[in-house]
């Protein structure tokens, strides 16, 4: 049985062009379905607006999905009450994508690591004081640095802690939404080989959502390609990356530096030849492309 299952995942928003006017649907997430093993590294990936980041935020209900089920070690996420729901969160983590914004700037560096301790009430004050500077180490950090606050704190520095906070609790899953954009180039590679390192350490389940299509060919071992809210292609790494059948997927992976020559070669994807309506076939063994 895997770890994760998405199945018809839908999550549509109404837009109102004028206070009176008639409201128009947009449809940010469609059909989309994946299954994720327990210790396996899978990558969501996508343009901006694709519908990656509204994926992983119905399946931790951080918004409420339309429709569609998600069920976690074989119970359905959606259907859960509250209380369980609220339990349910210890195994299941998030590191957002912009450091700076996902810390409260009021609270010191080890009391945001520690805050998931103090409200799921887990340990003494002292046991998770020592858990704290555990974690601090864990993620290469000074345990000097617990009494500083995120403005501090340079950016990879805030993304460690962000890691640190969602290890707190010893989660099953890990959901990094786009770990690496918002730091510099310089210590990218830093917080990625963090991430590859814990997720053997810790045999977490990671599930990695990027538009850099380099992270996600070097980390994951499947990979999920999302346009207008479809997945369009899915499939192992390997193949998806060495034999991309969906035209988008191709247009996508022409665009890595060094993909295919250089600018000249790109290729463009007519987002009128887009058919939604279009389901998976099989184009390999286990891999799937519309």
């Amino acid at each position: 049985m895997s770890l994760v299952e998405v199945a018809g995942l839908v999550k549509t928003y109404e837009r109102r062009h004028a206070p009176w006017g008639r409201p128009s649907r947009i449809c940010a997430v469609d059909r989309v379905s994946f299954a994720i093993g327990a210790g396996e590294t899978f990558g969501l990936v996508g343009e901006s607006g694709s519908g990656k980041t509204t994926t992983v935020r119905c399946m931790l209900r951080l918004v409420e999905p339309t429709a569609g089920s998600f069920t976690f070690r074989g119970e359905p996420v959606f259907d859960l009450p509250a209380a369980r729901l609220r339990a349910l969160r210890r195994d299941m983590q998030m590191v957002f994508q912009d450091p700076g914004s996902s810390l409260n700037p009021r609270m010191t560096a080890g009391a945001i690591v520690e805050e998931g301790l103090v409200v799921h009430r887990q340990g003494s004050p002292a046991e998770r004081r020592e858990r704290v500077r555990d974690l601090f180490g864990l993620v290469g950090l000074d345990d000097g640095m617990m009494g500083r606050y995120p403005r501090e704190l340079s950016g990879g520095q805030r993304q460690r802690i962000g890691i640190a906070r969602a290890l707190a609790l010893k989660p099953a899953l890990l959901v990094a939404d786009e770990p690496v954009t918002a730091l510099d180039v310089s210590i990218q590679a830093q917080v990625v080989n963090l991430l590859m390192d814990l997720q053997q350490r810790l045999g977490l389940t990671l599930l990695l959502v990027a538009h850099d299509l380099s992270l996600v060919r070097h980390l994951c071992t499947r990979v999920a390609v999302m346009y207008r809210g479809r997945i369009v292609e899915t499939g192992r790494a390997d193949a998806v990356f060495s034999a991309p059948a969906h035209r988008y997927t191709q247009a996508l992976m022409s665009a890595m530096p060094g993909g295919a020559g250089g600018p000249s070669a790109r290729l463009r994807y007519d987002a009128g030849s887009f058919d939604p309506g279009a389901e998976l076939r099989e184009v390999g063994p286990g891999h799937w492309a519309t």
